[in-house]
């Protein structure tokens, strides 16, 4: 790979980059590398349904100390934890009933409680993606609703997740 150098007096010059330079060059160009991990935020429900606990735990992490106040995380979560408290006490009632049913309607009748389930993860990724657009993208954060397996056993879970947004040098030159 060939490469001008900068240097006025060897303008012309064609240099070879070594792996050295080229994985320095690399580096460069993707910062996210650099970011720190990203915060989970587990479940803290007394039931889960299809993975999604019923609430989430309000405790403020300390890695978030300095990047976002303890009053929003707290409002965050609990707007989070008021949809969770809405939508899925009326999964758990049709999932109980779709389980009472379930031998003499083949299975089907678990379809309601699935689809559901999937309409409440819609509506947190909504809500996550309006607290990313109002405030945490602006603060430097991006926050998610992912799906991860649980550290006790095979299952998985989903969990927020609160990602680092890489800063982007921007006195660098293109």
């Amino acid at each position: 790979m060939s490469v001008l150098l900068p240097n006025m007096a060897d303008f012309d010059t064609i240099y070879e980059m070594d792996e050295e330079d080229e994985e320095r060059l690399v580096s460069e160009e993707h910062p996210s590398r650099y970011a720190p991990d990203p915060v989970v935020v587990r479940g803290a429900g007394h039931f889960t349904v299809f993975g999604l606990s019923n609430r989430f735990e309000p405790e403020f992490p300390s890695i978030l100390t300095g990047k976002v106040a303890p009053e929003e995380f707290k409002m965050s979560i609990g707007r989070v934890n008021s949809c969770l408290k809405k939508n899925l006490t009326v999964n758990v009632k049709w999932l109980l009933c779709g389980c009472l049913c379930c031998c003499c309607t083949l299975g089907c009748s678990l379809w309601p409680v699935i689809c559901l389930n999937k309409r409440t993860r819609r509506s947190i990724q909504k809500l996550l993606e309006w607290e990313n657009n109002r405030l945490y993208h602006k603060l430097g954060l991006h926050w998610k609703l992912s799906k991860r397996k649980c550290e006790t056993s095979n299952m998985m879970e989903y969990v927020i997740l609160i990602e680092f947004l890489p800063k982007y040098p921007i006195f660098r030159p293109d």
